[in-house]
């Protein structure tokens, strides 16, 4: 169900249903191809958005955005564009805080994560029937299309995050997830926090779901990532993730009552879900 509301000059605005979120830097080469896989994969799933933050791109990815958007006027698209490089987390949150539906769906800018895989990811927030505490369904690439470094590396590092923070999920870097924007923007926001969204959205009471997902090499542009500066920015990063799990609040919203003094009024506990 959408929501209208009178727009400018007396138009009628539909509220998208969700938005796909994509952070984007110097992804010129793939920028094209992957929004419109995301049109074609998003249509039959209702009223959408598109919300891409250009991150400080040096190539003509920002005139690629532009004239997606003047090629397909029937696509509601939000462009964010950061003057600078402002790193992954960073274009996510304000690609989030652009969109105007209620759930979330992302992936990453350089084509790898299949756009194909989305009605999988959002289906289990769009039921009608899903948990009313469902906060976040992450995707788990089945197959890895990387080099085998890289491979490694990141096995080894979801060993180590899901030792410490016990979060369930065996590869928080893949890039499809999709979220409730509110539970998202309530998270403690810090760079590279996208890496560890399973956790943090168990730390606000969420649960979780896991999908398997499929993954592509790489066919244009350059990673923005080394081993080595994953590894050193991780470390850190896990250690305060760590600590923010043991600092958590002892109530969740479910468990809250409130009472507002009127006669026939019982104590309920505020929604949780839409």
């Amino acid at each position: 169900m959408t929501d209208r509301a009178a727009g400018p000059e007396g138009r009628a605005d539909t509220t998208p249903r969700f938005a796909i979120a994509i952070p984007m830097l110097d992804e010129a080469g793939a920028a094209e191809a992957l929004l419109s896989a995301c049109r074609d994969a998003a249509q039959p799933l209702g009223p959408f958005e598109i919300c891409v933050t250009n991150d400080g791109s040096r190539d003509n990815t920002a005139e690629v955005l532009l004239a997606f958007r003047a090629a397909n006027p029937d696509v509601a698209m939000t462009i964010v564009t950061h003057p600078r490089p402002g790193g992954q987390s960073a274009a996510i949150h304000d690609a989030v805080r652009a969109a105007r539906a209620p759930i979330i769906v992302t992936l990453d800018g350089d084509g790898q994560n299949p756009p194909e895989e989305l009605p999988k990811v959002l289906a289990p927030l769009l039921s009608d029937t899903r948990p009313a505490l469902l906060g976040l369904v992450a995707g788990q690439r089945a197959k890895r299309n990387d080099p085998l470094p890289k491979r490694l590396a990141s096995r080894a590092a979801n060993a180590l995050r899901g030792w410490m923070l016990k979060d369930g999920t065996r590869d928080t870097g893949c890039g499809l997830k999709a979220f409730r924007r509110d539970a998202f923007l309530a998270l403690p926001y810090f760079d590279h926090m996208h890496r560890f969204l399973p956790a943090l959205f168990q730390r606000d009471g969420w649960s979780v779901a896991h999908v398997d997902v499929a993954h592509r090499p790489r066919v244009a542009g350059e990673s923005k990532y080394t081993n080595l500066g994953r590894a050193i920015v991780g470390a850190s990063d896990l250690i305060g993730v760590a600590w923010l799990i043991r600092r958590r609040r002892k109530l969740s919203a479910a468990d809250v009552s409130i009472s507002r003094g009127t006669e026939d009024e019982q104590h309920v506990a505020p929604e949780v879900a839409q």
